[in-house]
């Protein structure tokens, strides 16, 4: 299992976790908000479990590598914990995973580094997410996010760390969140952007003391004593939660020169109101000389300190990806010892396309599909009117929002459906149609200018149809439905709109669930898992491509499920870009299922990297792919759709 568990950068709100917590003291502070996102940059690893040792091998950022093995018993971990070195992160996460779940041990192998250590982006707090996300997942603790941030601050607060919740935000990854500390609880918003936001963060190349800094800071808490304590109080709550509020309005907006002009804002008062308590350390000269450096000037937005501040990191805010690569090279050039990343913060990702893979021989329904493909076979809508089964999922699609879509073929039948959904008809035919009908025609042709033909010039598999579709999808999530499936809402929300609404509630792939009896599952993909929400939404843990009763009996039960009753695909699914890399790798290696490239376990290596969501739909699924199932489908989707 391989897992990513990024940096953190605070754009702002630097030390409210920890100030926010006091309010449980002194309720007359304000609360603590901090606005975080996490880096490109990260932590990647392969994880296995282990019978009795925690083994660590990490890779750091400078090339170097190092490894420690410890059994898992609580006074060999505890004591790891507290010698407050390096290894002592995944020690005190791993106590924690110990006495409270009694798991076994792990082996995670830490094969790359690209995150700078110490420089305000929770390099600590990212081992200690990993660690934490590396037992939920191995040993299918069925842990929540925020559960998983939980225990990886647990274990970090054994160590002599003494840094707030704030870090841990890193379990998010690149999504930006708001985070709100009052006391002894701790808010987490997640915030989506309508427009990509381009950063710059700069490892200053000096030093800072982040304890001496927390030391100081920490004396104006629970109460003030004097002016120079009032003012950190004052910084860390009045002016930090007006100023990061409003950058939580600004970054949703995507309004860049505003988030800039806050940065700024921020920074001076920071100076105004903190260095006085910390001069030693936030008087930070290679930090101002930076910030202030005129060559830059021209192509940034706005900048300030990172985490603690002092001379361990900056950030800039720029225009675009020019300016970021600008900004970069200027920095590179004049200050050699300096090192620079970039972060993207991307905007919502809608999702605007669907992939429809019809380019199968229809040999089940032969020899019918002699005479013509099985996706332009006809059924009856509600309406009384004969379509054939493309153009009813084609509209299933556009009811859900969908702007493209795009239809997989084979390539000697690309005219077929070319002429179908873009040309009209033949003008003696026109002629003789109704009035009704005629204007039919002019909606099909309005159809056609938001339909795609792709060709797949060799059938290999129905993961091999969905990869054709990868240079026209581009990199954007994407609404993935069977060719010979139709389907029908019980609710108003049709069931593809449903997964839609889903994937932009958990942003990762969806997986569109139906329940199936035992007796049928051997033709269909089922999974396991837990329910987020009971007989709704689900954490996938297991994917299996027609599996047998005894298999499923063993393996594929879900709580709350009758006996003998499985979740299985639905046959809709929302399926991020990341799937086209997943099924690359298997045509190249040539990595078959019975003799052809299978969605199923792409899907799986999706979930493995990214993890995948199930909906249980609200709705049925009718298939035309088979003689039996295609008759009862022309009984009963009329039906369900009156």
């Amino acid at each position: 299992m391989k897992i990513f568990v990024p940096g953190r950068l605070c754009l702002f709100g630097e030390h409210s976790d920890w100030a926010g917590v006091y309010r449980s003291i002194n309720p007359d502070l304000e609360k603590g908000y901090a606005l975080v996102a996490g880096t490109n940059q990260g932590l990647y690893a392969k994880v296995k479990p282990h019978p009795t040792q925690l083994i660590l091998r990490v890779s750091l950022s400078d090339g170097s590598r190092q490894e420690i093995q410890l059994s898992m018993d609580e006074k060999t971990l505890l004591a790891e914990a507290e010698k407050g070195e390096f290894f002592s992160y995944a020690a005190g996460v791993a106590y924690q995973f110990l006495t409270q779940y009694g798991v076994f041990g792990l082996e995670i192998d830490n094969y790359l580094t690209d995150l700078p250590a110490q420089k305000g982006l929770a390099s600590s707090a990212a081992i200690c997410v990993l660690v934490a996300r590396a037992f939920n997942r191995v040993y299918k603790l069925k842990m929540t996010v925020r559960q998983e941030m939980e225990l990886a601050y647990l274990g970090e607060i054994l160590t002599s760390s003494r840094c707030g919740r704030m870090d841990q935000a890193c379990a998010y990854g690149n999504q930006p969140i708001l985070m709100i500390f009052d006391g002894d609880r701790t808010d987490v918003i997640k915030l989506k952007l309508q427009k990509n936001l381009y950063f710059v963060i700069v490892d200053l190349g000096a030093g800072k003391n982040t304890k001496e800094i927390l030391s100081q800071l920490n004396q104006g808490y629970p109460f003030a004593d004097n002016e120079v304590q009032q003012n950190v109080q004052k910084y860390l709550g009045t002016i930090n939660s007006e100023i990061t509020q409003e950058a939580v309005e600004a970054l949703q907006k995507g309004d860049a020169e505003k988030i800039g002009a806050l940065m700024k804002r921020a920074q001076a008062e920071f100076d105004q109101h903190l260095i006085p308590a910390c001069p030693s350390e936030l008087t930070a000269p290679v930090l101002h000389q930076l910030l202030n450096y005129e060559p830059i000037q021209p192509y940034i937005l706005g900048g300030k300190g990172v985490g603690s501040q002092g001379d361990g990191s900056a950030q800039f805010i720029v225009e675009n990806e020019k300016s970021q690569k600008q900004v970069i090279e200027i920095i590179e050039r004049d200050f050699p010892q300096m090192q620079s990343l970039k972060l993207t913060l991307q905007a919502e990702k809608k999702v605007r396309k669907a992939v429809i893979p019809a380019a199968g021989f229809g040999t089940r329904l032969f020899p019918a599909t002699k005479a013509i493909k099985k996706e332009l076979f006809p059924i009856i809508d509600k309406d009384g009117r004969a379509k054939p089964v493309i153009l009813a999922i084609v509209e299933e699609a556009l009811s859900a929002g969908i702007e493209e879509v795009g239809i997989v073929v084979q390539t000697g039948d690309r005219e077929l459906f070319e002429d179908f959904f873009k040309n009209p008809p033949a003008p003696a035919l026109f002629k003789k149609l109704s009035q009704q009908n005629q204007e039919y025609c002019e909606y099909l042709e309005d159809l056609g200018q938001r339909i795609t033909i792709v060709t797949q010039d060799v059938q290999e598999g129905y993961g091999h149809a969905v990869f054709c579709a990868r240079e026209w999808v581009g990199d954007e999530p994407f609404l993935l439905m069977l060719g010979d499936h139709v389907y029908s809402s019980e609710t108003e929300t049709s069931c593809a709109r449903q997964i839609i609404e889903i994937y932009e509630q958990v942003e990762q792939s969806v997986l569109g669930l139906t329940v199936m009896p035992a007796e049928i599952i051997s033709k269909a993909g089922c999974v396991a898992g837990f329910w987020q929400e009971p007989q709704s939404i689900l954490s996938i843990t297991q994917l299996s491509e027609k599996p047998t009763i005894d298999y499923a009996r063993q393996h594929l039960r879900v709580d709350g499920m009758p006996e003998d009753q499985f979740l299985c695909a639905f046959g809709l699914y929302v399926l991020t870009p990341k799937i086209f890399d997943s099924l690359e790798e298997n045509i190249n290696n040539n990595l078959r299922d019975k003799g052809e490239f299978q969605l199923t376990s792409g899907v799986e290596r999706l979930r493995q990297d990214e993890g995948i969501t199930g909906y249980l739909v609200r709705g049925k699924c009718f298939d035309t792919g088979l003689p039996e199932t295609y008759w009862q489908t022309l009984i009963d989707f009329r039906k369900s759709e009156g």
